[in-house]
């Protein structure tokens, strides 16, 4: 196997996992509607319907920062080294999810469960936006520079140096904020395909569900439609395969996709998808389906987008300080014998899934219904 080979493997496995990340994000999603309701038992029939799934959106993100680390570590250490401000942020906001639903129903809970759902409708609104700024500096760059030398230095043997504010300064670019806006209300459009999909059919709770999809739909479809717009417009960077020189090009991310039709496909089938159930939903109102047509949908698009950031011989992490520091899949993987112990370990990641798989339909074989919410023992 070659090194090149094994690295195009890696990215395709990152871009899988971050695709999968994206769609469980409705978690984060459900969480900023748990105070739209005044209705206790609603409200913890959304929480509990929410519950059982944060963990998997929690193992993914580490599953993801995990993979990313061991297969790029030059992208780890550049980015969650030194734009920690940014990433602390994330952390902190998923922290609180998982401290959120182990102490919002414990017996002396002093601080009562409004208070625990405040604190999950920050992770869910605050998390997600942090998280599209994040992936935003990839598409759009960030202040930082590369010295690999430094490394000889013994007084501060560190390659990678941020701008004074530490990543901080990727939330004031309108770009990075737009893709956390998109993030943001695909989740919540997310969410209410899936109170519809598991809740009972209690008629002021699937209402509720459907109104927030329909809302938040059309919010999401606007701001993503600017994004591609924006997106497809700006100048990436493309580095040589034979000198390693980077340098700028205009509507880089168009170009690929372009190119790779494959991936271009992809990210049309998907787009189409989440329309789709978007439309069906509208025109009828009972309909279940549409988290597995807008999941698989919105799995499609971020897979080819991660592809188009990725591949083609383009810089995945721009730096818009020093472009000849921007990171590659080829400058910034890890050696021949870690990716190829990697990609035997890899061989789990189908065994994985269906385990999730099984678990989720186990999960979800019922509805979530008022007399079972009241009559649980283990509420969130």
């Amino acid at each position: 196997m070659e090194l090149i080979c094994l690295q195009q493997y890696w990215w395709l496995i990152i871009s899988v996992l971050g695709a999968v990340l994206v769609f469980l994000l409705f978690v984060q999603g459900g969480q900023t509607m748990f105070l739209d309701t005044n209705d206790i038992t609603a409200r913890q029939m959304m929480v509990n319907s929410i519950g059982r799934k944060w963990e998997l959106t929690f193992t993914t993100l580490v599953t993801f920062g995990g993979a990313f680390f061991a297969s790029f570590p030059l992208f780890y250490s550049t980015s969650f080294g030194g734009a920690y401000w940014l990433w602390m942020l994330i952390l902190l906001s998923f922290i609180i999810q998982a401290i959120s639903y182990e102490f919002r129903r414990k017996p002396g809970n002093i601080f009562g469960t409004r208070f625990y759902d405040i604190l999950l409708f920050f992770n869910g609104s605050v998390g997600c936006i942090l998280l599209g700024v994040a992936v935003g500096t990839m598409f759009f760059g960030g202040e930082f520079t590369i010295v690999k030398t430094n490394i000889l230095d013994p007084g501060a043997p560190v390659i990678s140096q941020w701008s004074d504010s530490h990543g901080l300064e990727a939330i004031s670019d309108w770009r990075n904020l737009l893709l956390g806006l998109v993030v943001l209300f695909l989740a919540r459009m997310q969410a209410g395909f899936y109170f519809i999909n598991n809740l009972s059919d209690d008629d002021d709770v699937i209402s509720r569900a459907r109104r927030e999809t329909i809302i938040n739909g059309g919010i999401f479809v606007v701001l993503f439609l600017v994004f591609i717009a924006v997106l497809f417009t700006t100048t990436g960077y493309a580095y040589n395969p034979e000198t390693g020189e980077i340098s700028a090009d205009s509507n880089r991310y168009l170009f690929n996709l372009i190119e790779m039709w494959w991936f271009g496909a992809l990210f049309l089938i998907g787009v189409v998808m989440v329309l789709f159930a978007l439309f069906r939903m509208l025109l009828k109102p009972d309909w279940k389906g549409g988290i597995w047509f807008s999941g698989l949908g919105t799995v499609l698009v971020i897979l080819s987008l991660f592809a188009a950031l990725g591949y083609n011989n383009t810089a995945y992490q721009p730096s818009i300080t020093d472009p000849q520091s921007s990171l590659t899949i080829v400058n910034s993987s890890s050696t021949l014998f870690t990716l190829k112990t990697m990609t035997i370990v890899s061989v789990l990641v189908p065994f994985v899934i269906a385990y999730i798989a099984y678990v989720w339909r186990k999960m979800d074989a019922t509805p979530i219904t008022p007399d079972e919410v009241k009559a649980d023992d283990h509420l969130y």
